[in-house]
């Protein structure tokens, strides 16, 4: 069973997300390694919101592997290096997201795996065995 909750104890979410995700019973777990704003052919854009774009579609990719899908998803942790416009970021991780709304951690880093890489998102999932 996958149960989200918002203790009434803390304060609440400040953007589309849940403050914890249960998850009970027989489970299958997907841990993902950072998913980075890079296409198939190793094209990394120079623009960070075209990279998260990708990443996040990297992440979907992911999941269709396992058979699972955006709903499944339990933790995203965002690492982003320099600035990005925070209103198109969002708009852009809720459509991503539709009503779905994961724990969720943003981190401002001074860099990543390599100099052209502004963004990188773990990500975490579950799914009940039927």
């Amino acid at each position: 069973m996958i149960i989200s909750r918002n203790p009434q104890g803390v304060h609440k979410p400040l953007a589309p997300y849940n403050h914890q995700i249960e998850a009970s019973g027989d489970i299958r777990w997907l841990t993902l390694s950072g998913q980075l704003g890079m296409d198939l052919e190793g094209n990394v854009p120079q623009n960070s919101l075209e990279q998260l774009k990708l990443a996040l579609s990297n992440i979907h990719i992911n999941l269709q592997e396992a058979e699972m899908d955006v709903e499944n998803l339990t933790k995203l942790v965002f690492y982003i290096v320099g600035e990005m416009d925070a209103g198109q970021r969002r708009k852009i991780i809720s459509e991503f997201l539709d009503d779905h709304l994961p724990c969720t951690t943003m981190i401002f880093v001074s860099g990543l795996a390599g100099p052209q890489f502004k963004i990188e998102i773990d990500a975490w999932a579950c799914k009940e065995n039927t």
